[in-house]
Parts: structure tokens; C-alpha cells; sequence
């Protein structure tokens, strides 16, 4: 039995453009004069990025050399390079492989790569070369670490190499470091930036939510295994704000994106379990101890009638059955000897990690233990609505406490929330047609790279614009009205396996 895991399913502004009619032979064409670029009242001679790996370029599931080129403030150098931009230095990796090493020994793997035959995104066969214990020399204008989430940014020790083995370092910032107790907003601030871009924070919670919104209490500073505590949020976000104005600098600072909207919760379909009617038939026998449990826990008052037919398990001679999974918001009936199980169902959102795990033997020598169908998926590859509800929420309030920050520090703002909720409705295909598409399906679409979550190239680009947009509207530069905006189809969706 296979499981089919993705579903690939006034006049002033006339004179101020330079519009100038002519009389062009017969045709009375008129000529348009774009005007030269200008910075505005921005300064870019010291151009630094700070974020995660959003930031920094990442794409498909890793860092290498042709992602961080085509990471959007690197796309966003070059513009401003023609108008008094300085030097943009990135922390390069060693390859086109991504990964990272210790002493020889992998810590992270090499990227993810489009398997022609399959279609279906697939591991590079291949052994990173970049390793912590030999790392290029900063300062670095690119501040992405991928990882990091707010508080990060502020935590002495997070590049320390002393400190990576007990969970308190990220080896992506170990690379870039100034010192093993420099913190990211130190190494920033001591560039001296005229102008930044800001984009934090998509970490505090999409960590929860690609897990499956386990339970646990959010981090508040001092403890939490989940997302990051709205209110500790805040102060975090308050201090970061705060170091970075008192830079002098000019910037841009994005909000969160939807988190929900990544292909990530959109590739794996609710219910994609194939069954003739034989198997569907001996599956469902195997059930029936369970639905006659719960049709006698509804008797006698432990459950509605309604949860029961909920939880109810059957299976159907078709192509597009939904799976078990355990589901801890039901009512707990295990002292009843009655599992918390269901079906998933078109409200539910399954994690791309589900792609992995469905279809197979939970135990090699029972073909009866296909997970998602004769054992239960768990809980975390699945959001239910309740648990989408509460992301959606906590993302709310991050954007609340952005907006408020951004507004009165008087700095551009980019809702980057917005761009991936046009991304998802399909608002940008004017802009990238045909091969040159940009949308959200995770192999076709062209906005988001094979890990569901990182964007790719072109998906970079489309940011990088609406960056220098925002730029544009804020501090009087025409990186758009002056034609020096990006061209999307410039740049590539799926890097080759043969990438060197």
C-alpha cells in the first residue's frame, strides 16, 4: 500500500516623472524619461541586515554560497551600491553543499535538492565542507543567523563555540561572531550602521507551529519549552529597537509573516490514504472494538453523541482517505480504556514532516502497522483548528507590539505578513509569468524553496523589492519610480544537485 504524501494538486506628478510628449514622425508617440536614482534622505555608505535565517538567505533546508548571494539584502546591496552604497560582506559558507561540521563531524546537513525523476525534493548526497573550527573574518553586513529567535539577539554567549554542546550557542553565529561573548546587536553596533533592515521574530513561534503546537509553557525568559511569551516579547523587542536607534541609523523593520500560509502546512493533504475496498474492510474490522466503545462511552453520558461520531473511525474504498492521529483536545477516556483518537479531517493542517513518516511500518515485521492508518500519526504532525486559532493569535500580537515599535521610532515598515498572504491568493503573478511563475506550491510554485518554510531565490527578490519600496515611501529614494527595482525572473526557484 503506498501513501500518496504530497499533493502537487495634478500635473506635478507628470513634471516629476519626466513625461514629456513628443511628436515622434507619424505616431505622436509619447517618450517617457525615468528619473535618475535617488537615495532620498537615506544613507547607505554602511548598509548592515540583522534577522534569522530569513535574513540571511537560507533556502532549502540549509546555507550555501549561491543562497546567501541571492539572499535579499544582498539583492538589496547592489541597488544601493549605485547610489552611495558601501561594501556588503556576508559570512560565506565553504560550498554550494550547505551544512556544517565540527572537527570533521556533521552538525547539520547538506541541502535539499528537486529529484527530476520524482519530483519530490530529496537530500544531497554529499559531505559539507564548512566547518565552526575554521571561519571567516567580520565584521559581516549580513546579520542573519538562522535560528535565532528575538531574545537571541541580545544573549552574550551565542556565538560561543564553549557553549554550542550545552544548546546556549548557534553555530551559524559562532561563524560570525567578533568575539565568543559578543552578542548579534553588539556585532551590529559596532559598525557603525547608516542604515539596517530589521526582521526578527518569525522564530518565537514557527518553531510551535512546524511541531505541531506541543504542549508547555512559552518562554518568558527565564523558562518555556514553546513560543516566546507575548509580554517577554515585547520587553525583548523594546530593547532591540532601542540599541538599534541608538545607532543614529535609518532602516526598515518587517513584521511576521502568516506562518500558517507556508507550503509547509500546505503540501500533505488531509487525507491522502489510498485503500481498495478489501483493506478498507479489514482496517475498519480492526476499529470496531474502538467505535463501539465510544457509542457506549455516549450512552451513558462520557461523551456527546456528536464527539462520538467525531472520533469515529472508518475507512472507505478510495483514493482520498483521511488518517488516525491521537488528538489531545478530546475528551480523555483512556481510564475508560478508549484511545483519543480520529480522523484527520479539512480543518486539520499536516506538517510537511508528515510526508515522511505516513504510509510506513511502524514495526518492519507487522504490515499491519502502516502509520496513519492501522497505528496513529502523533499529534504533533497535525494543527487542529484550536491549535491554529492560538498561532494566528500569538502572531497578532507580535505584529500589535511591532507596529507600536516601528511607529514610534519613526522607521519604515514592511508587512511581510501581507506579501505571503498575496503570495498564497496569487497577487504577484503579473509579476514573475509563465516559467518565470512565483506562488506557494512547494515544488512549482517559485516563491518558497523544498523545505516549505525558506523562500527561494526568486522569492528573495520579490522581498528585496518590497524592501526598497518601503525605503521608497519612507525616506523620499525611487528605487521603483527610477525602473532600479529587481526583475524576478532573474532569478532561479530550484538550485541543480550538480550546483557547484
Amino acid at each position: 500500500m503506498t501513501i500518496k504524501n504530497f499533493n502537487i494538486k495634478g500635473l506635478g506628478w507628470f513634471l516629476a516623472l519626466g513625461i514629456i510628449a513628443t511628436s515622434c514622425s507619424e505616431d505622436n508617440e509619447v517618450a517617457v524619461m525615468t528619473p535618475s536614482l535617488d537615495a532620498g534622505s537615506a544613507d547607505f555608505s554602511t548598509f548592515v541586515s540583522v534577522g534569522n535565517s530569513l535574513t540571511s538567505g537560507y533556502t532549502d533546508n540549509a546555507l550555501f554560497i549561491a543562497a546567501q548571494e541571492n539572499s535579499f539584502p544582498n539583492i538589496m546591496a547592489q541597488k544601493m551600491a549605485l547610489v552611495g552604497g558601501g561594501e556588503f560582506k556576508q559570512p560565506l559558507m565553504a560550498d554550494n553543499i550547505g551544512g556544517l561540521t565540527v572537527g570533521g563531524n556533521v552538525i547539520a546537513g547538506p541541502r535539499l535538492y528537486l529529484n527530476m525523476s520524482t519530483l519530490r525534493p530529496a537530500v544531497l548526497n554529499a559531505m559539507p565542507t564548512t566547518d565552526l573550527l575554521n571561519n571567516p573574518t567580520g565584521p559581516f553586513n549580513n546579520m542573519g543567523v538562522p535560528g535565532a529567535k528575538s531574545f537571541h539577539l541580545l544573549a552574550p554567549g551565542y556565538g560561543n563555540l564553549a557553549n554550542l554542546s550545552l544548546g546556549l550557542a548557534n553555530p551559524y553565529f559562532i561563524r560570525m561572531a567578533s568575539s565568543p561573548n559578543a552578542t548579534v546587536l553588539q556585532d551590529v553596533v559596532a559598525q557603525s550602521p547608516t542604515f539596517f533592515t530589521m526582521w526578527i521574530g518569525n522564530n518565537d513561534i514557527l518553531g510551535y507551529a512546524t511541531s505541531g503546537a506541543p504542549s508547555g509553557s512559552p518562554f518568558n525568559g527565564v523558562s518555556g519549552t514553546t513560543y516566546t511569551d507575548p509580554a517577554f516579547f515585547e520587553y525583548v523587542y523594546g530593547g532591540i529597537m532601542s540599541t538599534m536607534a541608538s545607532t543614529g541609523a535609518k532602516g526598515v523593520v518587517a513584521n511576521i509573516p502568516d506562518v500558517l500560509g507556508i507550503p509547509f502546512f500546505h503540501t500533505v493533504a488531509y487525507n491522502p490514504v489510498p485503500l481498495d475496498a478489501g483493506t478498507a474492510a479489514y482496517v475498519n474490522s480492526a476499529y470496531t472494538a474502538y467505535n463501539n466503545g465510544l457509542a457506549y462511552a455516549a450512552s451513558v453520558g462520557l461523551i456527546t453523541a456528536e464527539e462520538a461520531a467525531y472520533r469515529r473511525i472508518a475507512f472507505a474504498e478510495s483514493d482520498t482517505n483521511p488518517f488516525v492521529i491521537t488528538d489531545d483536545e478530546l475528551t480523555d477516556l483512556t481510564g475508560f480504556m478508549i484511545p483519543s483518537l480520529r480522523q484527520t479531517n479539512s480543518t486539520d493542517l499536516v506538517t510537511l514532516t508528515a510526508a515522511s513518516v505516513l504510509g510506513t511500518l511502524a514495526d518492519p515485521n507487522n504490515p499491519a502497522s502502516v502509520q496513519g492508518v492501522g497505528v496513529p500519526m502523533g499529534d504533533a504532525y497535525v494543527l487542529t483548528s484550536a491549535e491554529q486559532t492560538v498561532i494566528n493569535t500569538i502572531v497578532s500580537q507580535y505584529n500589535a507590539i511591532i507596529a507600536s515599535a516601528v511607529s514610534q521610532a519613526g522607521y519604515a515598515f514592511l508587512d511581510s505578513h501581507a506579501i505571503f498572504d498575496n503570495l498564497i491568493a496569487g497577487n504577484y503573478s503579473d509579476l514573475a509569468v509563465g516559467d518565470n511563475q512565483i506562488g506557494t506550491n512547494l515544488v512549482l510554485g517559485g516563491g518558497f524553496s523544498l523545505d516549505g518554510v525558506h523562500m527561494t531565490a526568486r522569492g528573495y527578490a520579490l522581498l528585496a523589492n518590497e524592501m526598497l519600496k518601503a525605503i521608497d515611501a519612507k525616506y523620499g529614494s525611487n528605487f521603483e519610480a527610477s525602473g532600479s527595482l529587481v526583475d524576478l525572473g532573474d532569478y532561479p526557484t530550484n538550485y541543480s544537485a550538480s550546483l557547484q
